[in-house]
């Protein structure tokens, strides 16, 4: 039987969660989260511009504090038997370095320049720069944007780099090289000091950087430098070699070790985007859509090699050899807004109680925050139930899902969101509806992608907080794709697949399958759909698909 714990670190948008994890069944017997306090007060963003930008030292902060709370709670006989620790992010979510590696935020002339700061994923700072991306890739015999679907986002890398380079001129000349946030943490607890000793995931690498090893790693020099001359020489300071997340990126550095109460014996994985190990802790399967439903979504699927031979999924965020399990192809696609599209229509609703209350001079301050804390908390739970009572006409109100602009199919972030069919009768159960029902409309936009690309999605699988907290938006999903959707019982399948990868890196486990297999927890619940409600859904999705078309896609 397996024998020992690891660890699964997941960053998300908002906090990072920890949780030490019994190897030999999954058991999670230690958990924590932590908050980013300066994301937290909103700084270093502008929403305005699409500006979304975090501070190195929250994500250093929360590493340390919810792996020592972990490791308290759990006691010190598992401390003791602590193997491996492997971390999935949010991406692309790229950032500056120095040779050394260290983010120049970390530094004083940098440490409150946005610019020197972790880009992070909903950043859409760089659209200029993602269009001359496109149009540069076509004047070339190669076409280096064949394996992310055909078009590059101001979600990535590339873009975001050049981005930052025009913008900010010493940001510029003190860059010497750009990192994945899922490849930067695994490189800080082993110790590196060395940015080309930096092992780059291939998963990272693949879906959001153009490296394939068609191109026999990233496109060359003269892709980049005649787009800008600001570029040349880049590929040189990335990579050339990327890994898969069931290997070793190296042992804990003794700083660390001291740091947390562990051993330097403790090994550390590749890094990897938190879709594509949630995807892991979620127990894909071949040709089922694994979907990871938070602020925004991720789709992730994985495919038999041999099945994708000369099959180019156009529109999706791309197709990498061993991005979610290795030896098998992994696709990803997603919505830049899911769970964010409710978060947006909550806070638009919540904005007079705020005020008033914060205006009001018959009540305390303290009474005002307690009272505005609880309001706040039954504005989703109010609107999901009068919603769900509505009954389902295919006139209803119609909203387009692109709040965040339009990750897949076909990316396109300068797309905004719209509402049709309003009238004096509309109010906000009826709006929150029809989110609701943009949001699966989204979905099955992607699901139709694949379809018609001739990768067939033989079955849906529910992943993440949306997933597990809302039935009502599991029903809906579940209609208007007119396929039945499993729920992971995990509730924490992202750091849960990141547990898995730690037991396969230290050779707990000989391969993540059986890491996988040993380790899942299984599913809880699934939503069938009703077959009326399909027929409804039918049609207004043809509405949803005609009145995108007429904003201008």
């Amino acid at each position: 039987m397996a024998k020992g714990y690891v660890i699964g670190v997941d960053y998300g948008t908002d906090s990072v969660r920890s949780i030490i994890v019994e190897a030999a069944s999954g058991e999670e017997v230690a958990s924590s989260v932590f908050y980013y306090p300066r994301w937290r007060d909103g700084l270093y963003c502008n929403p305005v511009k699409n500006q979304f930008r975090q501070h190195p030292k929250d994500y250093i902060e929360g590493l340390e504090a919810t792996i020592k709370q972990c490791l308290q709670e759990a006691g010190a006989s598992v401390r003791s038997q602590i193997k491996g620790i492997a971390v999935d992010t949010t991406g692309s979510t790229p950032v500056a370095v120095d040779k050394r590696g260290t983010p120049l935020a970390l530094t004083p002339e940098f440490e409150n320049n946005p610019n020197a700061m972790f880009v992070l994923w909903k950043d859409h700072t760089s659209t200029k720069e993602a269009a001359e991306i496109n149009a540069h890739a076509e004047k070339f015999d190669v076409n280096y944007l064949q394996f992310v679907g055909g078009i590059y986002s101001s979600e990535w890398f590339w873009a975001k780099l050049l981005h930052v380079l025009r913008e900010d001129e010493a940001v510029r000349r003190a860059c010497y090289s750009w990192v994945e946030h899922c490849d930067w943490i695994p490189y800080l607890l082993t110790g590196g000091n060395d940015v080309h000793t930096l092992k780059r995931g291939v998963c990272s690498a693949g879906h959001k950087a153009l490296w394939s090893a068609d191109f026999n790693g990233l496109p060359p020099d003269e892709f980049f430098s005649s787009l800008d001359p600001l570029l040349k020489g880049y590929t040189a300071r990335l990579f050339k070699e990327t890994y898969t997340s069931d290997k070793p990126a190296g042992k804990l550095s003794k700083e660390w070790a001291e740091r947390l109460g562990l051993s330097t014996e403790v090994i550390i994985g590749v890094g990897a985007f938190d879709c594509h190990m949630g995807a892991v802790g979620g127990q894909i399967e071949p040709y089922h859509l694994s979907k990871v439903m938070g602020t925004s979504t991720c789709d992730m699927m994985v495919v038999p090699v041999k099945d994708m031979e000369r099959k180019l999924v156009r529109g999706i965020c791309g197709q990498v050899n061993g991005s979610i399990i290795p030896g098998m192809i992994g696709l990803e696609a997603g919505q830049s807004a899911f769970g964010d599209t409710y978060a947006w229509f909550k806070n638009l609703l919540a904005w007079p109680i705020e005020q008033l209350l914060k205006s009001s001079a018959l009540i305390t301050p303290d009474i005002a925050d307690k009272l505005k804390g609880e309001l706040l908390d039954k504005i989703i739970p109010e609107l999901t139930r009068q919603a769900a009572a509505l009954p389902l006409d295919e006139h209803n109100e119609l909203a387009i899902d692109w709040l965040n602009g339009r990750r897949t199919p076909d990316a396109n972030q300068l797309l905004k969101g719209a509402v049709t069919g309003l009238s004096l009768g509309t109010d906000a159960p009826r709006l929150f509806k029809a989110w609701v029902e943009a949001t699966c409309f989204g979905a099955k936009a992607i699901v139709d992608r694949f379809n018609t690309e001739g990768v067939p999605v033989k079955g849906l699988i529910g992943l993440g907080g949306v997933a597990r907290k809302s039935p009502y938006i599991m029903q809906v999903m579940a209609d208007v794709m007119n396929m039945p959707i499993r729920i992971h019982k995990s509730e924490q399948t992202c750091a849960a697949g990141a547990a898995m990868f730690a037991a396969t890196a230290t050779g707990i486990y000989p391969s993540v399958e059986d890491a996988m297999n040993a380790m899942g927890q299984g599913f809880d619940a699934e939503y069938i759909p009703n077959a009326a409600a399909s027929a409804v859904y039918a049609k207004r999705y043809k509405q949803y698909m005609e009145t995108g078309e007429k904003l201008g896609v």
